[in-house]
């Protein structure tokens, strides 16, 4: 029985109440928990290994970049589904022509693994290369038609943030304009087929560029004055719902409502180089605990309360080969040998982990000028986005909620444990009342 809303009980409070209450209650199915396999490395285990540790834990879902044959083969049998990527440079041969999609089609898609979709290039239209752009939705209805029959497999492409040119406040979010040439008959094919919108929201890249303890509570699930919508009512307790609601927001204003949301990246670096703010393993370890703890509440976001959204971690591995700041190399959940960077209470012989409340560490290095009087609403910043097998660095715009405040977490971690567990179950006796 999920907790009852109270009128005294602030609304921020008792989404928190119910993430806690239905995490205590270790709902059985995490199959909505996927991870993002990179391979942008020369130290990357064998895929026996690989597919060995994803069976070891409840991940549901593995994403890959382009087909990997021998991984897929050792998957065989372990009910992990698949997010099959075709990389940015295939696409103007499966545009081509039908026969080319058929082609590759039979050369790449298993048959062994269950294959959730299909994703036509990554990020391709922010790619820098305006080519790819009107060859997308041809690529796209050229593979859907070489799919079998009854294949229940759907085709989609993943985007990043910066398609969106409002994200301020969620309600108002919108796709940029200038994009609308491509994108509005992708979303359209999307709506005709029953496939879902797929993109990257990275909250660590919003707090890189705010870098103040209340932003980082607001990024990392933690407990926080939160954020109300002025134009919805809605309130905010974390980023990754502002910013989920913002492309929802956007997907409703294009009469889309009926087209699903896939998370097909987010993440945050447990290491950086020293101007890198908040790249640290307890960071990172507060932001993908508190997720998945998130996600298993099914209490959804704000403007879509109780709905789960498919949502894929990145990343399974470190990507050793990968240029630019150290951050870039430093989104594995796992070292390339096997063992966990940090738990995240994805094993399936360990306990659940629990909520995250560490203290949160800011930026490293020299501290940053203060950046004055805070902001009273969203903001929008641009990051290099992870995750491409193209070896670049793409320019993402973020949606960046900015809380109105932060409860300090400056207490002994044992003590606040006791006193939050306290607190949970006199809130969940009378709120169940």
């Amino acid at each position: 029985m999920v907790p009852k809303e109270r009128p005294w009980l602030p609304t921020c409070a008792y989404r928190w109440l119910v993430d806690m209450y239905n995490h205590c209650s270790f709902p059985p199915s995490q199959s909505f928990i996927g991870v993002n396999y990179g391979t942008i490395a020369d130290n990357l285990p064998p895929p026996a290994s690989t597919a060995s540790l994803l069976m070891s834990t409840s991940i549901g879902k593995l994403r890959l970049y382009e087909p990997q044959p021998d991984l897929v083969a050792a998957l065989a049998g372990s009910n992990i589904s698949i997010l099959l990527g075709i990389p940015n440079g295939a696409v103007p041969n499966l545009a081509s022509s039908p026969a080319a999609a058929a082609s590759w089609a039979a050369a790449n898609i298993p048959t062994t693994v269950p294959v959730s979709a299909i994703s036509v290039g990554n990020e391709l239209l922010n790619s820098g290369d305006p080519t790819l752009a009107p060859q997308l939705l041809p690529a796209m209805q050229n593979l859907l038609a070489a799919l079998p029959t009854g294949s229940t497999t759907k085709i989609s492409t993943v985007h990043s943030m910066a398609v969106l040119s409002a994200s301020d406040p969620p309600s108002s979010g919108a796709f940029h304009p200038d994009l609308a040439g491509s994108l509005d008959p992708v979303l359209d094919f999307l709506h005709q087929n029953g496939a879902p919108f797929m993109i990257n929201p990275y909250p660590y890249f919003a707090y890189a560029s705010d870098s103040r303890p209340e932003t980082l509570a607001f990024c990392l699930f933690q407990p926080n004055a939160g954020r109300v919508d002025a134009v919805s009512g809605l309130t905010y307790t974390n980023m990754f719902d502002a910013q989920l609601d913002a492309i929802r927001a956007a997907l409703d204003a294009k009469g889309y409502s009926d087209v699903d949301i896939v998370i097909a990246e987010t993440g945050w670096p447990y290491k950086g180089d020293a101007d890198e703010a908040g790249a640290t393993v307890d960071n990172a370890k507060a932001y993908n605990t508190n997720l998945v703890v998130h996600l298993k509440s099914q209490v959804g976001t704000p403007r879509t309360p109780g709905k789960s959204v498919d949502t894929y971690i990145f990343a399974l591995y470190d990507e050793d080969l990968k240029g630019g700041p150290e951050s870039e190399r430093s989104f594995g959940l796992y070292k390339t040998d096997l063992t966990a960077n940090y738990d995240v209470g994805l094993a399936k012989s360990s306990s659940t982990a629990a909520p995250t409340s560490l203290n949160p560490v800011p930026a490293q290095g020299t501290p940053q000028p203060s950046k004055g009087t805070m902001p009273t609403g969203f903001c929008e910043t641009t990051a290099a986005v992870p995750g491409s097998t193209q070896g670049q660095q793409l320019p993402q715009s973020s949606s960046c909620y900015i809380p109105g405040g932060a409860v300090s977490r400056r207490t002994d971690a044992s003590t606040r444990r006791l006193v939050l567990f306290g607190v949970l179950l006199y809130l969940v006796k009378v709120a169940g009342n």
